[in-house]
């Protein structure tokens, strides 16, 4: 009894966190395409790092509601091709904090939520929006803190033109012990040295046709919710 009242509670929260990311499609498909990579490469990196298929899901699932909070930002300052201004950086900052409180206000488990909030933490604590250090901010979040700048690097974007794959790679280790936990981007690095095809191509496509994509090996299990 109490495994399958587990298991509806989850499937509750899929549907919540899935109806957010069509929101997120609705209001700005970059940012959506983004999220959807990001919940990707989290999700491989969790696999490799040893979670289970379920728990790596998860992970994919809140990556793809992590800039959730950005929804609530306007586009001059979402969409600016120049540098941000001190009120407008404080303001993009905002964002972790904006959709943790939206999913707490939804009661969703509070992996999603801290995953989200602390999705913008830095190993050396020198980070947003609480200032973390090292394994005070929650592994979850420091994966998702790797391959969000991944993708950040690799994707164009109003203000930057996309990095290649090696000059991304440098860029992670530079930020390894300062950014990031230096084991999570030991990690990627492998998949990415070791993966062909590893980087995700910018794609724009219906949020039906991507969810299978988060989790290959669930396919059958999840799309039958």
């Amino acid at each position: 009894m109490a495994v399958a009242v587990h298991f509806d509670r989850w499937r509750e929260t899929r549907g919540i966190l899935l109806s957010f990311a069509r929101s997120i499609q609705e209001r700005d498909i970059v940012t959506y395409e983004h999220s959807r990579r990001v919940g990707t490469y989290a999700q491989r990196l969790a696999r490799y790092l040893g979670w289970s298929r379920r728990k790596a899901y998860d992970l994919a699932l809140a990556g793809l509601v992590h800039d959730l909070g950005k929804t609530w930002i306007a586009n001059d300052i979402l969409n600016k091709s120049g540098a941000l201004s001190d009120d407008e950086r404080r303001t993009m900052q905002r964002h972790p904090v904006i959709g943790a409180r939206i999913l707490i206000g939804c009661d969703v488990h509070p992996f999603y939520v801290e995953t989200v909030l602390y999705h913008h933490e830095a190993w050396d604590g020198h980070g947003y929006p609480t200032g973390l250090h090292g394994e005070e901010i929650p592994l979850s979040a420091r994966i998702l803190s790797v391959a969000d700048v991944y993708d950040v690097l690799t994707s164009q974007r109003p203000y930057k033109a996309p990095l290649s794959e090696a000059v991304a790679r440098e860029r992670l280790l530079l930020g390894s012990t300062t950014s990031f936990d230096p084991a999570v981007v030991r990690a990627f690095l492998h998949l990415l040295d070791t993966q062909p095809n590893f980087t995700l191509p910018q794609l724009v496509c219906p949020l039906s046709e991507r969810i299978e994509q988060l989790s290959p090996l669930l396919v059958d299990s999840v799309t039958s919710l």
